[in-house]
């Protein structure tokens, strides 16, 4: 236990196997990264890959300071799953997939009560509630494949019936509130305590709430096109910055693509062509009481197209190795967001696990993926 966790240097850490996929480029921003002014430990996750000048698959500890650019433009970005009613034993996925139609418009009226409900402040946002966006945001129904552990069942989970998880986030409403920051403060963060943290600290827990309302609507609108039911199970934020004490010091916790993992069960999914995991977190110091938000990019974007376009057809790229469908109307991104461009789950899972960070508690098989219908393949 506690081998995956490497200390690169004072106050980095890296958790990782020997066989873990990181590319060097995003060990530079974790190093970029801890030299912050007021940075304290900053810890990299299995899923660490390079972003816009700041590593995705962190976590940032700081003191005395907290920095937006490090929550990144998309606050409140994670995961919800749910269980729903839908029976594998009646799956048919030409059915769904026409029940499912078009979900990248707007809400229409018949949805004003349920989103007043939320008593969500104004933002000028609005009209991208209840929808999935782009990047690698999904919605997907899965199935229970491997359970581990009793928990799973007291979760109210079997495999007599679909799951449906949806990863999104606050929209273009996240990317409003960094690029304000940016413009004042460039990158330099904001004093703990003044009124300009404060207004930023108000923006971040309303983008918070957005993010989780327009999860809660995206899960909604798919179970009622499905003419189904649900609950949900969890819901959990990846991009925020909170306060907490690690080792007996108080500061700010700024998780980019990292889940918390003291707030209870939740799931790190894989590609679209591969296995995601429902698993029960260690709340640990070492980590920075974070884990994987999921597999992590292997590729860049702007490299997926040239490397797959000449193995694979848009069509195939629709149809995984499990057998699950994918619904991606955007020729770029269904190349962008191959399976191939991202780690092996497993590998991301493993390592933690040898890590003693997580139990893993059910493995879940994708049936149908739904990225964006987008223009048509």
């Amino acid at each position: 236990m506690g081998n995956c966790i490497q200390n690169l240097s004072d106050g980095i850490t890296l958790i990782a196997a020997d066989d873990t996929w990181i590319e060097g480029k995003a060990i530079q921003q974790l190093e970029t990264t801890a030299r912050l002014p007021g940075m304290q430990r900053v810890a990299g996750m299995p899923d660490l890959h390079p972003g816009r000048g700041y590593p995705i698959g962190a976590t940032f500890f700081s003191t005395g300071r907290l920095y937006p650019a490090l929550v990144g433009n998309d606050i409140g970005c994670g995961m919800a799953l749910w269980r729903t009613d839908l029976a594998t034993a009646k799956l048919n996925l030409d059915k769904l997939e026409k029940r499912l139609g078009n979900l990248d418009g707007p809400l229409n009226e018949d949805w004003s009560e349920r989103i007043a409900s939320f008593d969500l402040p104004p933002c000028g946002h609005e009209r991208s509630l209840g929808t999935i966006g782009g990047g690698n945001h999904f919605a997907e129904l899965q199935q229970l494949d491997q359970s581990y552990d009793d928990a799973v069942a007291a979760l109210g989970l079997d495999r007599r019936h679909l799951l449906l998880l949806v990863h999104s986030g606050s929209r273009g409403l996240g990317e409003t509130i960094l690029r304000e920051q940016v413009d004042r403060f460039s990158h330099q963060g904001l004093a703990e305590g003044s009124d300009d943290c404060a207004h930023y600290l108000a923006r971040h827990d309303g983008a918070l709430r957005f993010a989780e309302a327009n999860r809660e609507l995206i899960a909604l609108r798919m179970l009622d096109r499905l003419r189904a039911d649900g609950a949900q199970v969890l819901d959990v934020n990846h991009n925020l910055v909170s306060p907490a004490q690690v080792d007996g010091v108080d500061g700010w916790l700024h998780r980019k693509g990292a889940t918390p993992a003291d707030r209870g069960v939740m799931v790190i999914p894989g590609s679209r062509g591969d296995y995601s995991y429902l698993v029960e977190p260690v709340a640990d110091p070492r980590s920075l009481f974070s884990l994987a938000h999921g597999a992590g990019r292997k590729w860049m974007r702007s490299e997926c197209k040239e490397r797959l376009s000449a193995r694979y057809r848009v069509e195939q790229l629709s149809r995984t190795a499990l057998g699950s469908r994918v619904i991606c109307g955007d020729r770029g991104l269904i190349y962008e967001e191959a399976p191939e461009a991202y780690k092996a789950i497993d590998s991301v899972v493993g390592a933690l696990r040898e890590a003693g960070l997580l139990r893993v508690l059910a493995r879940l098989k994708p049936v149908l993926t739904y990225k964006t219908r987008g223009e048509c393949c």
